[in-house]
């Protein structure tokens, strides 16, 4: 028999809403479920001081020229950070002659793990807080990170070397001055 949907010859008006109201009923609980799957989001890798660091330090060793793994990593880093290594980018992007992007600054080589982090802790302050990282061994292998809060979330504080003020030459000439 082909299924049309229709009632078969001889089948009573309240077969059919029977059958109805059962595909009604699927689809209301198919939509429940998925409902329920959306709303369980994981917690956010922000949320919490030390979530950020292990976050970070995952990201940071997917690193390796990869750049969407760095841009990632660099999503976790504060303002003060981004902001060097944006000036740092346009830097290099002028010295290259080619488009260099501020994630593009962070070097995974610098970036290496005296120990492998078993745990983190946090200890915090109003916006500020200092991540304990610790291996295995606690007494001997232990780090500390500072975060801080931004409004998108909490952030790795990474502090980085500022950047020097570019120099002129006093040689230099003013660029619409005639020789």
């Amino acid at each position: 028999m082909l299924n049309t949907g229709e009632l078969p010859i001889g089948a009573s008006a309240s077969q059919g809403m029977a059958k109805r109201f059962l595909r009604l009923a699927q689809r209301v609980g198919l939509a429940a479920a998925l409902s329920l799957l959306l709303s369980c989001e994981p917690t956010a890798v922000d949320s919490r001081p030390e979530l950020v660091v292990r976050e970070f330090i995952e990201r940071m060793n997917r690193v390796h020229g990869e750049p969407l793994a760095a841009r990632a990593a660099y999503d976790l880093l504060w303002s003060e950070a981004k902001k060097n290594l944006s000036e740092r980018a346009k830097r290099a992007t002028a010295v290259l002659g080619k488009t260099v992007t501020p994630e593009e600054m962070l070097a995974p080589s610098r970036f290496s793990l005296n120990f492998k982090p078993k745990a983190f802790r946090a200890r915090i302050q109003d916006r500020w807080a200092i991540v304990t990282v610790t291996g295995e061994v606690a007494a001997t292998q232990q780090a500390e990170v500072k975060c801080t809060e931004e409004a998108s979330g909490w952030r790795v504080a990474l502090e980085l070397p500022m950047v020097s003020p570019i120099r002129k030459r006093a040689n230099d000439a003013a660029p619409d001055a005639a020789p």
